[in-house]
């Protein structure tokens, strides 16, 4: 009889789908459309990617900086060289070609593009563990519709046990060997089921309407179907493939992929390249600049040069800027100390995190183990209560309960097995896998 009550997932789940849909979807295929579709990858991309166009932007400053200008119009001058006060009218045409070229800064520029790249690299590690978080959100609302159609299958059951009882119970009232209590018991019992099918029925288009959500879907229906597969719930704790990691080694490996971990990392790089930078303020700035100057006009060209340039090695130095770069100096160190009590704050949360999701892992897959030994030991309550009752020696409210002990640890076997491989994601979440 243990056949009999074995849950089939069916790869084309017809009866909770739109007949219009067309794709069939297994876990993987989610997560590539969630690459496409999903809004807060987009924009997490997208921050990284403008990231790299500031870095890009700044490591300039070690190039040579080049300008030009060129200008044409009217000019007035006072004659003075023909002994007037008169205002003469000449043309002007103007050229000037300009450079500048950092030579040493005592590490301005190098604080400012290492901060940018530092950033950059954070950014960068932002949009994978935005990546990673996803895939585990996916997985859970995965898994939870999956979770949403067996349980339907299972109230499918439960209706079908309490049709069944209602008949027998008709039959043994028309025959004289029972009450006509036992009549109504059946049906309260049969509406009873047929109302937890209906919660079923909508807990399953919230679990579908929560997986558009996470995955990017648009579309007002659904054209997709999930790839399922068939449940042995007489060896489904068997089934389960132990976890990869034991917990010190799930720790370690989270302490070396972890994206958020190297994020603050790349926090603390960044916050000591802007304190360099800051330092380098109470030293001076040298650099080469050189011009070169072409003009023309009419009446004053005997008196005005035609060619001019220039070429010069400078430094700029700021002697006293009222105590605001000891200020900020100050200022950075501070931060730096912040980003690096942050940075061991976070190793203290990843480990905590890791040991919670890999305990909660175990809880559920011993968990799972009784949930099944407990499907099988109602199932035979069950039948024996179906036979003590036939045969008279027990109530309708035993059998009820029996049927009805049943058919919830069935639900919960289901519930603790898709809750086992949730845990998985989080635990591969949480170490960053």
């Amino acid at each position: 009889m243990k056949n009999n009550y074995l849950l089939k997932c069916l790869l084309t789940t017809t009866l909770f789908l739109d007949l219009n849909a067309n794709d069939i979807y297994n876990i993987d295929d989610l997560i590539l459309k969630a690459f496409e579709n999903s809004p807060s990858l987009k924009i997490s991309k997208s921050n990284y990617e403008a990231s790299k166009s500031r870095y890009k932007s700044v490591s300039s400053a070690y190039l040579p900086n080049v300008d030009f200008h060129a200008s044409a119009g009217k000019t007035g001058v006072t004659d003075t060289f023909g002994g007037t006060q008169n205002m003469i009218d000449d043309t002007l045409l103007l050229g000037k070609l300009s450079a500048k070229q950092i030579i040493y800064d005592f590490g301005a520029t190098g604080g400012v593009i290492d901060s940018s790249k530092y950033d950059s690299q954070s950014l960068n590690m932002q949009n994978i563990d935005d990546i990673i978080i996803k895939k585990r959100d996916i997985k859970e609302a995965y898994y939870n519709v999956l979770k949403a159609i067996a349980l339907i299958e299972v109230q499918k059951e439960n209706i079908k046990l309490n049709t069944a009882q209602l008949y027998r119970s008709e039959k043994y009232f028309e025959a004289g060997i029972r009450t006509k209590i036992d009549i109504s018991d059946a049906k309260v019992s049969l509406i009873k089921a047929k109302l937890e099918l209906k919660k079923a029925e909508y807990k399953l288009k919230i679990e579908y309407a929560k997986l558009d959500e996470t995955v990017g879907f648009t579309a007002l229906q659904r054209e997709y179907t999930l790839f399922t597969k068939e449940l042995d719930l007489s060896n489904i704790y068997e089934s389960l493939s132990p976890y990869k990691f034991n917990l010190k080694e799930s720790i370690l490996y989270a302490y070396e992929n972890k994206a958020s971990l190297k994020k603050q990392t790349a926090k603390v790089n960044s916050s000591l390249s802007q304190e360099n930078q800051v330092s380098s303020n109470y030293y001076p700035s040298i650099y080469f600049s050189a011009d070169y100057t072409k003009q023309s006009v009419d009446t004053f060209k005997q008196f005005t040069p035609k060619d001019k340039w220039q070429a010069s090695l400078n430094i700029d130095w700021n002697i006293y800027k009222g105590g605001e770069t000891n200020a900020k100096v100050q200022e950075n160190k501070i931060n730096t100390s912040i980003q690096r009590d942050a940075l061991i704050k976070m190793e203290l949360s990843i480990k905590k995190k890791t040991t919670e999701a890999f305990l909660n892992l175990h809880q559920n897959r011993d968990t799972l183990e009784l949930s099944q030994s407990l499907v099988e030991v109602s199932s035979e309550k069950f039948n024996q209560a179906s036979k003590r009752y036939e045969h008279g020696l027990s109530d309708y409210i035993e059998l009820q309960q029996a049927r009805q002990g049943y058919i919830d640890a069935k639900a919960s076997l289901i519930v603790d097995y898709y809750n086992y491989y949730i845990s998985v994601a989080y635990l591969d979440s949480a170490i960053g896998k």
